[in-house]
């Protein structure tokens, strides 16, 4: 499993991922490739004939990945396979990984339906875009599981899925160009600190920041808002340097805000504001950073600096 590397120079948690250009369902058919370039202020793109179709809808989204059983017969062909491999001594989700890891059983990784919960709730139906791919599935399932565990899902959302796909659940499929795995504790850690900030200091406060991220409510990733705080939540270390110093002025985070920015025109560009008082005077201060968000991969435009009400 690839973890985070932080380099600083670029102010980015860089963890690996790879662009695959050639779609695929969890049965192997195909799925249709992603869309042409949206216009920034219709919202549509050109098709093949000419005529305008519907835009691609992004998702950066951060939850947990786990196989399940789309049908009996996968289910009992696993068991077959499971009885072909020396499990012994292994927990359930430990054998489970055993007989996916290896080579021979790998066509049962494409007969799984993949499923992304968030914050507990079935969010989507996964499908690799190329399938060599698969082999990223089969990292999100650790063989022991923690609560801290994250997955990072980068894609475009497509139609719904038919009650036949995934043993009659109902979410949006979304396939995915890149998919990385990692745990809190990991990527904290990752996270270079200022030199005046202490470690005991720094540590608290950038989970609280990344707990106070997750729990946003209905972030499924899939809104221009969400896409934006998941970005930055697992590719920007200065919102928690910044949050950190502002803890050390004992100053409390009162609110993360997205909004449209001013510098937005032929590109989608928010503001990221964060917000946090003073506890012994009541005085505001806000930060903010720019992310562009018009294409699949939201990038960084302008970096944290103080933040002016207009």
């Amino acid at each position: 499993m690839d973890h985070p590397e932080v380099k600083e120079s670029e102010a980015t948690v860089s963890i690996g991922g790879s662009d695959a250009p050639v779609p695929a369902t969890s049965a192997g058919s195909s799925v249709r490739p992603l869309a042409p370039q949206a216009c920034p202020t219709c919202g549509t793109v050109q098709g093949a004939n000419g005529a305008d179709v519907a835009a691609p809808h992004y998702v950066y989204a951060l939850g947990r990945i786990a196989p399940r059983f789309p049908r009996i017969s996968t289910e009992k062909e696993f068991a077959q396979a499971t009885g072909r491999t020396d499990t012994g001594g292994l927990t359930d989700r430990q054998a489970l990984h055993a007989v996916l890891s290896r080579a021979e059983n790998r066509y049962l990784v494409r007969q799984l339906c993949w499923v992304m919960t968030i914050e507990g709730l079935d969010t989507y139906i996964v499908v690799p875009r190329e399938l060599a791919d698969y082999g990223l599935l089969v990292e999100a399932l650790r063989p022991t599981p923690s609560p801290m565990d994250l997955d990072c899902l980068i894609g475009v959302r497509g139609p719904m899925a038919g009650p036949e796909v995934c043993n009659g659940l109902m979410v949006p499929i979304v396939a995915f160009d890149q998919l990385y795995s990692f745990d809190r504790d990991v990527l904290m850690k990752a996270i270079p600190r200022r030199e005046k900030t202490s470690a005991k200091a720094f540590a608290p406060a950038a989970e609280e920041l990344f707990d106070r991220l997750m729990l946003m409510a209905d972030n499924a990733g899939a809104t221009d808002e969400h896409r934006a705080l998941n970005y930055l939540a697992v590719r920007y270390p200065a919102i928690y340097a910044n949050a950190a110093e502002a803890f050390e002025r004992n100053a409390s985070l009162i609110g993360v805000d997205v909004v449209p920015s001013p510098l937005s025109g032929t590109r989608n560009v928010v503001d990221v504001v964060f917000s946090y008082r003073n506890r012994s005077t009541d005085v505001v201060e806000k930060f903010f950073c720019r992310v562009d968000v018009t294409e699949e991969f939201p990038f960084l435009v302008t970096k944290l600096s103080p933040y002016i009400d207009r």
